[in-house]
């Protein structure tokens, strides 16, 4: 292989992997025990947005997410008037932890990625 195709494939490989958006679930528990759940989208080296219902109620937010970060604070707002800032811990590219402390002074914690689910 020339060394211009191999440029050309290391830079396809690149952009495919700049592009490449990752889904996972995110459960929510409220200080009165209130379970929201729903997912979340990364997008490589950008951050990405989730959203969480509890059937009445949906919150959501967008993040920024950079190379070597492990925790970001992000805005939440939901569609009932309660608006936070959250927290997250990332585990991993795809798996974490973390609060949101919302308007009205209730700490709410989730987890995201597969521990999410077993819960």
């Amino acid at each position: 292989m020339t060394r211009f195709a191999k440029f050309i494939t290391l830079a396809a490989f690149g952009l495919t992997l700049a592009a490449c958006d990752v889904a996972y679930p995110v459960t929510v528990i409220g200080d009165n025990g209130m379970t929201f759940r729903g997912s979340a989208t990364n997008t490589f080296l950008e951050g990405g947005s989730f959203h969480a219902t509890n059937g009445k109620s949906v919150c959501m937010g967008q993040y920024q997410q950079y190379k070597d970060i492990t925790t970001v604070s992000f805005p939440v707002t939901c569609n009932n008037g309660l608006t936070g800032v959250g927290t997250a811990y990332f585990q991993s590219a795809q798996s974490g932890s973390g609060f949101v402390t919302m308007s009205d002074g209730s700490r709410w914690q989730f987890l995201f990625g597969k521990g999410a689910t077993r819960i």
